[in-house]
């Protein structure tokens, strides 16, 4: 009678044991928040295919919220426009030809690059507070004012070079900035029109028919060589050291980005594009125009 009662006991127990000692199946674990925005980047410069990074984007639960300064920071790191264009919402994706192209919420922001602006040519720098603005740099107009060498070359039979020299009236730019990064941008009123049917040569269309060149000082003046010529021949164009070397992205048709090679070191600069040299030719006019800005302490 014992025995039988303590086998009843014993089955009561193992019909209602608790069900956590029931061998369970491992849960998946929680989704994650998907790639990040620094990851995006490293893919591409990885190499991988834009399919293979698009899979990655489309596992985030939400799309990128990306701000302008990102989207460039993009293009500067040649994120591709399929890539970029996976990264936006679907709303705003279709809508933009090119992945940097004006959105509607930029287009009021005087100081946002990406939005629409009037043809010309822009510094966009960071002021002391911190703030990003973008400032047109005006037209500045300079005269061949004087030229030298005729003695040198009479003496030299020839050898030593004229020199022709543009001249602005006046020390300082009338805008300027503290910041040595400044970078600028180029918007032209149509593809292949130049930056504007009045204020410069209609077959100017790139930044890559300027120069950014480094002014001498003078007391009431800037001044830049821009030809040099000697019995054996001439020669347009600046002195190598007063160039400064730039790079231009594409941003869509008729807008540019032109970022300096090193960071600008005080002191006066103008934008002066190539065909600006004819006007110290025979017969030519005696002025013509520039873009100038300075760079502060």
């Amino acid at each position: 009678m014992h025995g039988r009662c303590l086998l009843i006991a014993l089955l009561l127990c193992s019909l209602f044991a608790p069900t956590s000692s029931l061998p369970q199946s491992h849960a998946l674990p929680p989704p994650v928040g998907g790639i990040t925005f620094e990851q995006v980047i490293r893919l591409s410069q990885s190499g991988l295919s834009d399919a293979v990074i698009i899979a990655q984007i489309q596992k985030r639960p939400q799309p990128f919220n990306l701000s302008p300064d990102e989207l460039l920071q993009l293009k500067d790191a040649r994120v591709s426009n399929n890539v970029i264009e996976a990264m936006m919402p679907p709303s705003s994706a279709p809508a933009v030809a090119n992945p940097v192209a004006t959105t509607t919420a930029s287009q009021g922001d005087a100081d946002d690059p990406l939005a629409d602006h009037d043809a010309g040519i822009y510094m966009y720098y960071t002021t002391s507070s911190g703030k990003h603005k973008l400032v047109e740099l005006e037209p500045t107009v300079y005269t061949q004012g004087k030229s030298n060498g005729y003695f040198a070359t009479a003496v030299t039979y020839g050898i030593a070079k004229i020199k022709w020299r543009a001249i602005v009236r006046s020390p300082h730019a009338a805008i300027s900035t503290v910041d040595p990064n400044a970078v600028f941008y180029f918007y032209f009123e149509e593809k292949g029109a130049g930056l504007s049917h009045s204020s410069f040569n209609a077959s100017t269309s790139t930044p890559n028919e300027f120069t950014l060149l480094h002014f001498d000082v003078k007391k009431d003046n800037r001044e830049t060589i821009v030809m040099q010529m000697n019995a054996f021949g001439g020669q347009t164009g600046s002195q190598d050291n007063a160039i400064v070397q730039f790079t231009s992205t594409k941003l869509r048709p008729g807008a540019y980005k032109v970022t300096p090679s090193a960071s600008l070191r005080q002191g006066e600069y103008c934008f002066l594009t190539g065909q600006s040299f004819g006007g110290f030719m025979a017969g030519a006019a005696s002025a013509n125009r520039l873009f100038d800005f300075g760079i502060t302490e």
